[in-house]
C-alpha cells in the first residue's frame, strides 16, 4: 500500500510539472545555419534555462512550419505563439513596416540602429493594436547587388530578371528597368539555377546561404539598406505567463537583440570573404552606379513619405 501511495505521489508531481510547463512554437523563414536562426535557438535556450524548463520554445527554421509570408498572420491568430518576420515584407499592409527597406536611408549599422530607435515606438503601437508585442529586432547585413554580368551603372540592369522579395526590391527593379520576379529566400538557388533570376539585391549572408557564387559572378557592395527581422509574440500568449516567466522572456529578448546585431556585423565581414574565396568578384560600386542608386533611393523615400502619415515625424526623429 505504501509503495502504491509513493507511485501515486510521484505521478501527481509529474502531472503537476507537466501541467505547469508551457510550450511555444516559433516559426522562422531562414535556414537553421543562418545567424538569425542561430540567435533564435540561443534565445529559446536562454528562456528554457531561465524558467527552469517552465517555458519551452521550439524554433522551426527554414519555413518548415509556416512559409515566410504566413508567419505574421500565424502569430496574430495564435496558431504560433511567437515568430520571426522580415518587417519590410509587410510594407504593403502598413508602410511603416518598410521604413528600413527604403534604399540609402540608413546605410551603416550605426544609422540602422538610429532608424530602429526612431521606428520602434510606432512599430510597438501598431503591433499592440494587432494583438502582438515586439520582443526584439536584428538587422541583416547591408544589401548589395549580385549579377551575372558586370554592372557599372543602373542602365546595365535594364531588362535583367531581378529577384524581388518585398515591395521595395520590386520598385527598384521598375525604376532601373529590370523585370521583378518574386522569389522567397528558400527558393532562390533553384530560381538562379533555372534562369528565372539573373540579378538580385540581398546581403552577403543570403549570398552564402543560397550559394549565389555558383550562379552569379559579381557582387557590388552598395550597402543600400539594412532590413530587420523582428521577433513578435502573441499578446494573449504572453499575458498568460506568470510575471517571472514574462521577465525571463524579456531579458532573453534584450540579450538576443544585442547579440544579434553583433553577430550581423561579424557575418557581414565573414560572408564577403566567403564570396571572394568562392571566386566571386566583390567590389565597391562605381561612382556612376552609386549616384544612380542614390537617385532611385530619393524617389522611393519621397514616394514612401506620400503614403505614410507617420513617416515624416519618424524621419525627423532619425535625422536629429
Amino acid at each position: 500500500m505504501k509503495h502504491q501511495f509513493g507511485l501515486f505521489a510521484a505521478a501527481l508531481v509529474l502531472s503537476t510539472a507537466a501541467h505547469a510547463q508551457t510550450k511555444w512554437d516559433l516559426p522562422a523563414a531562414y535556414p537553421a545555419t543562418n545567424f538569425h536562426s542561430v540567435n533564435l535557438a540561443a534565445f529559446a535556450a536562454d528562456v528554457n534555462k531561465a524558467t527552469g524548463g517552465k517555458l519551452q520554445i521550439t524554433v522551426h527554421p527554414g519555413a518548415s512550419l509556416f512559409k515566410a509570408p504566413e508567419i505574421k498572420r500565424a502569430v496574430q491568430g495564435g496558431q504560433a505563439q511567437v515568430g520571426e518576420i522580415l518587417l519590410s515584407a509587410y510594407q504593403n499592409e502598413w508602410q511603416m513596416f518598410g521604413a528600413d527597406g527604403q534604399p540609402f536611408l540608413a546605410t551603416s549599422y550605426a544609422d540602422a540602429m538610429k532608424l530602429y530607435k526612431a521606428q520602434k515606438p510606432i512599430l510597438e503601437k501598431k503591433l499592440g493594436e494587432q494583438g502582438m508585442m515586439l520582443l526584439y529586432a536584428v538587422a541583416w547585413p547591408p544589401q548589395g547587388i549580385y549579377s551575372k554580368k558586370p554592372v557599372n551603372s543602373a542602365a546595365d540592369l535594364k531588362g535583367s530578371k531581378w529577384r524581388a522579395y518585398n515591395p521595395a526590391t520590386a520598385r527598384i527593379a521598375e525604376l532601373v528597368g529590370a523585370q521583378p520576379v518574386t522569389v522567397q529566400a528558400a527558393e532562390l538557388s533553384q530560381a538562379l539555377a533555372t534562369g528565372v533570376v539573373e540579378a538580385n539585391m540581398t546581403s552577403g549572408a543570403t549570398g552564402v546561404d543560397s550559394k549565389l557564387y555558383e550562379h552569379l559572378k559579381y557582387y557590388y557592395d552598395v550597402q543600400a539598406w539594412l532590413p530587420k527581422n523582428a521577433v513578435i509574440v502573441n499578446k494573449r500568449a504572453f499575458d498568460a505567463l506568470d510575471k517571472a516567466t514574462q521577465d525571463a522572456v524579456l531579458k532573453a529578448a534584450a540579450d538576443a537583440e544585442a547579440n544579434g546585431w553583433k553577430a550581423s556585423e561579424k557575418v557581414n565581414a565573414d560572408t564577403l570573404a566567403v564570396l571572394k574565396a568562392n571566386g566571386m568578384s566583390v567590389e565597391p560600386p562605381s561612382a556612376t552606379l552609386r549616384a544612380d542608386m542614390q537617385k532611385v533611393g530619393e524617389v522611393m523615400v519621397k514616394e514612401w513619405l506620400e503614403k505614410t502619415p507617420e513617416g515624416q515625424a519618424m524621419l525627423d526623429a532619425y535625422r536629429k
